[in-house]
């Protein structure tokens, strides 16, 4: 259905009053701030009326539902308000370099089944979402998933993604994918909304909304993993940035001498230094110089060396192995420093398969941001690995679309007939 028709189908508008209460009341209760009527009241500023006339409105609509009784403050127990969370499902696909992951999750955001299978984001945009929507089908027939409509659809990709359009531009280690339709082409095949984001924003996002960074304000999460990338979050909200390119850190330049060219087609990239794809390659050529007893063994075995058979190395204690991990964890180390100093984050999460395999990296990573950052800016400032399984980006690729769909700009235009479901125009820019 084109935008000519939704305009046609909620001919009777939402009220911007009315809007703006329900885009409230809904904010309030998803986060967990409120959960009565009169804490609504409270926390919005609205009279008691306007809270309990969009409360029904929201519960009309099957948004909100009464839970159980709350705690007395001298009369009768308020009920609960909680969002319907079987109303709807929301299909998300974070996408790495190495790997791709489908899952589905309820209204809240939590993930009621996935599956993450090896991958390669290089064979092409074709490819990959073909099995991808393979996978959506799977994980819809499954018994843990109940019948219920698609509200939306939030992909993550491994680089570079202007977020207004959801279209990846000029990736890196994604050829094929540079200008590739993937909102058009998912949001043609399901009928719904979808949107497209960098797969570090949407790790950065499912650790604000449930994992380590929740309740913090201003929060670097950092990806070492085949790519390096940064999410970044600002006063409590995601910060993308005027197109979507915010937090690309892996191509900051930190040693130009080294010769080494970037896939991005610079020379000395933090990336092509200290990520996944670096230590896979000074690891094989260690191996194949000698160097590394262990890692030679794996190659003479005629096993390639990938970033994570390093990391076993140097568990074993293989010196070459610990070398190129302390080296990569210093160099991502230098760059944090910089973003610590310039943004002063009162938490820097590390994720990634590079950053989790093993204490090295993030020893490293500790020891350098410590050492090269002002001493106010790091009072209070705490360096940890994220800890949210399987996927922070699952969680928070849901997030995403929920945001999206529970907006001031969005809502009005999906909430009068019933659900997004049949309206992926939903997710174009409004006019202005």
């Amino acid at each position: 259905m084109d935008e000519s028709s939704l305009s046609a189908a909620t001919r009777a508008p939402v009220s911007t009053d009315q809007l703006d209460g329900l885009v409230t009341v809904l904010h309030l209760v998803r986060s967990g701030q409120a959960r009565t009527r009169p804490e609504l009241a409270r926390l919005s500023g609205m009279g008691r009326g306007a809270v309990t006339q969009r409360v029904a409105e929201l519960m009309d609509s099957g948004l909100l539902v009464e839970s159980e009784l709350g705690r007395s403050t001298g009369g009768r127990p308020p009920r609960e308000l909680a969002v319907r969370a079987e109303a709807g499902l929301v299909l998300v696909a974070p996408l790495g370099a190495t790997h791709l992951a489908a899952g589905v999750t309820d209204l809240t955001g939590r993930v009621l089944d996935f599956v993450v299978e090896p991958g390669d984001i290089a064979a092409g945009p074709d490819a990959t979402l073909a099995r991808l929507e393979q996978l959506f089908d799977q994980l819809l027939s499954r018994t843990t998933v109940p019948e219920a409509p698609i509200y939306g659809i939030g992909v993550g990709l491994p680089g570079p993604v202007e977020f207004a359009s959801g279209t990846p531009v000029s990736p890196p280690i994604m050829p094929g994918w540079d200008g590739y339709p993937v909102r058009a082409r998912l949001s043609e095949r399901h009928d719904v909304p979808v949107w497209v984001d960098n797969d570090v924003n949407l790790m950065a996002l499912g650790e604000l909304r449930v994992g380590a960074a929740r309740n913090q304000q201003d929060v670097i999460y950092v990806k070492v993993g085949t790519g390096i990338g940064a999410g970044l979050i600002s006063s409590g909200r995601l910060h993308r940035g005027t197109q979507g390119a915010a937090g690309d850190i892996g191509h900051a330049r930190v040693d130009a001498a080294s010769g080494i060219v970037c896939r991005c087609g610079n020379v000395g990239c933090l990336e092509a230094l200290a990520g996944g794809a670096a230590l896979s390659r000074d690891g094989t050529v260690a191996a194949a110089e000698g160097r590394s007893e262990f890692l030679g063994r794996m190659l003479a075995a005629g096993q390639p060396i990938a970033a994570a058979d390093v990391a076993v190395a140097a568990e074993h204690g293989d010196p070459v192995a610990v070398e190129l991990l302390s080296r990569s964890g210093q160099l991502v180390g230098e760059t944090v420093a910089t973003l610590v100093n310039f943004f002063n984050p009162s938490l820097v999460l590390l994720g990634g398969g590079v950053a989790l395999a093993g204490d090295m990296i993030l020893a490293s990573v500790r020891e350098t941001v410590y050492r090269r950052s002002l001493p106010l800016a790091t009072r209070e400032l705490r360096i940890e690995r994220s800890t949210l399984t399987p996927d922070p980006a699952l969680s928070g690729a849901a997030h995403m679309v929920l945001d999206e769909l529970f907006s001031r700009q969005r809502l009005g235009r999906w909430l009068p007939v019933g659900s997004p479901s049949g309206y992926p125009e939903i997710a174009e820019e409004p006019a202005a």
